[in-house]
């Protein structure tokens, strides 16, 4: 049973998903089609409670085997392939039919993997990633393995662009080239760098070009986001005045999860019977902060000085334009044009900092303000 109705975490039903309604139908429309999609938006918009959420719709579900793959933590082709295979194994090991039979004997590469175990008796997926010996070789055969499959299949790979930072060369090629010639399978590529997964599937020297639909994610429109966050409240006997809802999503620009986040507390902390009021608002911005302030402080131990130095400076600003001017270097009495190239590097790298049409700003909206403010 849920107690509080704005998740945080995964994705759980429609009835606690708010909208997207157009995005979804067409996502179905394509698919339907025979039409690949290539999904970009910034991280914590929603993209992988979308697909959730598309694989959660009759059409869908009922005509479909999906499978949903995130590569975000990996760095080789043999990553990759351990994360798709276990995909695979985990999505079908519940249907108790004969793919288990089948999927062994067309993935072979991996049945060091696959174990029984001894007190449930059901199949387990074991194996590391060291285990993968020819990644093209297991590559080939889960894809052979979906096209056997009995219905078409879609496989949604989360932060596609990863595939751009494998020591392997010509992966993309390698991939496309698989890709192409799948005839029962789908593909909805998901990827939160925008200047990547762009350059990806719209420039005409890259093997994925127009491979795939693209199609950005933006933030809900705050009418519908706010007639949700009103109607979760109203279920629970609660109430929120539009005004709160309407400062919270300006607070994070619309961005899904902080969004949310901050909903999530406001409701945790307003009664049965009660009204949520703009009162209630900053204890809960430093409640959600102060859950999260060891992280920050373990954040700033890892970073060097003049990158700490950097960060507070972007935090006092907000959105920064034009990071290596005079002004911003030396209102925030920063080294120099050059240094501050140098440290924000690593910072946008590692995803501390986020770039948009060459405007700076923290990605973690608390982040920011606890930087501001500390």
């Amino acid at each position: 049973m849920i107690k509080n109705p704005f998740i945080i975490t995964k994705y759980v039903s429609d009835e606690y998903f708010c909208d997207r309604k157009n995005e979804t139908d067409r996502l179905i429309h394509n698919i339907e089609n025979g039409r690949n999609v290539a999904l970009i938006s910034p991280r914590r918009m929603g993209k992988s409670g979308l697909i959730a959420h598309l694989f959660n719709q009759p059409s869908i579900a009922d005509n479909y085997n999906c499978f949903f793959v995130d590569i975000y933590a990996t760095s080789t082709l043999a990553e990759l392939v351990y994360c798709f295979g276990k995909a695979v194994f985990d999505q079908l090991k519940p249907v108790r039919t004969k793919w288990w039979d089948r999927f062994t004997s067309i993935i072979a590469s991996l049945n060091v993997g696959m174990k029984i175990d001894a007190l449930t008796g059901e199949p387990t997926f074991s194996m590391g990633v060291g285990e993968i010996v020819s990644p093209e070789i297991t590559l080939d055969e889960i894809f052979r393995y979906l096209e056997s499959s009995e219905k078409p299949c879609i496989v949604a790979i989360d932060e596609f662009q990863q595939i751009s930072n494998y020591p392997e060369k010509n992966i993309e090629a390698l991939l496309r080239t698989k890709i192409q010639n799948c005839r029962n399978t789908s593909f909805v590529f998901a990827g939160s760098k925008k200047h990547m997964m762009s350059n990806m599937f719209t420039s005409p020297a890259k093997p994925f070009y127009q491979s795939a639909m693209t199609m950005e994610l933006t933030a809900l429109p705050l009418d519908i986001y706010k007639n949700f966050a009103i109607s979760m409240f109203e279920k629970h006997r609660k109430t929120v005045k539009p005004e709160v809802v309407e400062t919270v999503y300006g607070m994070f620009d619309g961005c899904t999860w902080f969004v949310q986040m901050m909903m999530n507390e406001l409701f945790s902390a307003t009664d049965p019977g009660e009204t949520c009021s703009e009162e209630k608002l900053g204890n809960a911005f430093e409640a959600v902060i102060g859950n999260q302030e060891m992280a920050f402080v373990e954040t700033l131990a890892r970073l060097s000085v003049k990158q700490r130095q950097l960060l507070r400076g972007i935090a006092k600003e907000g959105v920064v334009k034009n990071i290596t001017s005079a002004g911003f270097v030396n209102k925030h009495r920063l080294t120099s044009a050059s240094s501050v190239q140098a440290a924000l590097k690593p910072l946008v790298e590692n995803e501390i900092v986020t770039s948009d049409n060459g405007s700076y700003r923290i990605y973690n909206y608390f982040f920011s303000h606890w930087l501001k403010n500390k």
